[in-house]
């Protein structure tokens, strides 16, 4: 068996047996190492130096957690609570909501595409919104008796469908600074060549995938009602004093959100970006400025659980990558390919899969597969807009359904703040079994038809 095959059967199987993600990384790496013939200390070597990929990452979601906290200390996420909650006629406490359940439900899920969408685009935060905006929407969660498992669908769908179709933001990064300079470099001396242009036209039938996996999880895998118990503070029928924002106020969110955008779009830094954030929300008026380090420390706090398991993740994609395992992998692939152009599609898409699924994020995925995987389309005679449909749904595969991804480990980190709700169970496997499906379906047609 492949190295990178059973270290990822290893990791899923721990963490299905509800270990932690960040020991099922430790232990599949150093597993999945030994298995390729790496002695001990060549795999805690290679470990330790993938770690500093992580770094970057678990300080860029450290700071966007700051830049979060910060923002729901202005009031502005209990105000968009509050209005949901005042729009349907309800408040904790009450028996239950004075417009239909079926609209309110809707209208929640189009609030939560558009929120996430929005924050990989015109609000640069990821993730960081999801513990701080989420959490007070449980209430009204729990009075819909919605399956929180749609929703964690809902949410994986709108951060990820936006980097792979939309080049703002973090699918700047994804489409124009990722995929198509990885295809370009490992296309170079063969002659294939891609435009920015080209991207977001390959990965359309992909991302029409996406759609049709959320339509499925929302109107069919997932409508039913779905009970969880409501926390002793949900009980009580009172009105709870909330920070009345001025227009200055007001203002100075939206140029902190503005700002904290326009320098992340011009330096390419989530970190810079975030900073700038923060710091023009601690000059707001609503904390004072001697309580900035206490707002920042929440804020590393929040994320740091899905830092420390980026940093595992890069970890586990160093021992992969020293082990010699991944060419391995593609090479035994093709000697089951033959000649098959179609089978060809489908075997690519199936290991980017597997590779996705350990390391946990697209981003990091693709630079490692486009330089075996471009040669194989260019071989198979494929055109430049298929190879880039191939080598970004490869990486995109895995992203939603990995335990070390934070399209599942995001919706957990919100949905889970009263303890009911699994990250295996109820982000991890609803996730993998509605996009990767149809992702590897619409990709696979994609490579046909372009």
């Amino acid at each position: 068996m492949n190295a990178i095959v059973l270290a990822i059967l290893v990791m899923v199987g721990l963490c299905l047996a509800r270990v932690s993600v960040v020991f099922s990384l430790v232990v599949a790496a150093l597993i999945g190492g030994l298995w390729a013939g790496m002695s001990v200390d060549q795999v805690i070597s290679s470990f330790n130096e993938g770690l500093g990929g992580g770094a970057t990452v678990a300080l860029a979601y450290a700071t966007l957690g700051a830049f979060a906290v910060a923002l729901s200390r202005t009031g502005v996420t209990a105000m968009v609570s509050d209005k949901a909650l005042a729009w349907v006629g309800a408040r904790p406490g009450t028996a239950g909501t004075q417009r239909a359940p079926g609209g309110v439900k809707w209208l929640l899920f189009v609030a939560l595409i558009l929120v996430g969408a929005a924050s990989g685009t015109v609000v640069p935060v990821h993730i960081a919104f999801i513990p701080i905006l989420v959490p007070p929407l449980l209430g009204l969660m729990n009075m819909l008796q919605l399956d929180r498992r749609a929703v964690a669908c809902v949410i994986t769908f709108s951060i990820t469908i936006m980097y792979m179709t939309t080049p703002v933001g973090f699918g700047t990064i994804f489409l124009n600074d990722i995929l198509t300079n990885s295809v370009n470099q490992a296309g170079e001396e063969l002659g294939m060549q891609v435009t920015t242009a080209m991207a977001p036209k390959a990965m359309l039938l992909p991302a029409v995938g996406m759609l049709l996996g959320l339509l499925v999880a929302v109107l069919f895998s997932y409508r039913r009602p779905r009970g969880y118990q409501s926390p002793l503070n949900e009980v009580k029928d009172e009105k709870v004093s909330r920070p009345q924002l001025s227009r200055k106020q007001l203002i100075m969110i939206g140029v902190a959100i503005v700002g904290a955008l326009v320098v992340q779009l011009t330096t390419g830094s989530m970190v810079l970006g975030g900073l700038l954030g923060f710091a023009l929300l601690s000059m707001n008026g609503l904390f004072k400025w001697k309580d900035q380090d206490d707002v920042f420390t929440q804020g590393m706090r929040l994320m740091a659980l899905i830092g420390f398991i980026m940093i595992a993740a890069s970890g586990f994609a160093g021992v992969m990558k020293a082990s010699g395992a991944i060419p391995e992998l593609v090479a035994g692939s093709g000697e089951l390919i033959g000649d098959n152009r179609a089978l060809a599609a489908l075997v690519m898409l199936l290991v980017g899969l597997f590779i996705t699924m350990g390391i946990g994020s697209s981003f990091s995925t693709i630079p490692i597969i486009a330089a075996i995987y471009v040669p194989l389309a260019i071989s198979f005679g494929f055109s430049p807009l298929a190879t880039l449909a191939l080598v970004g749904t490869a990486g995109a595969l895995g992203d939603a359904g990995s335990p070390a991804s934070d399209s599942t480990l995001g919706p957990t980190a919100g949905l889970n703040a009263d303890g009911q709700h699994d990250h295996i169970r109820d982000s991890v496997i609803p996730t993998f079994i509605h996009y990767n499906i149809p992702l590897v379906l619409f990709g696979w047609i994609a490579a046909q038809v372009l």
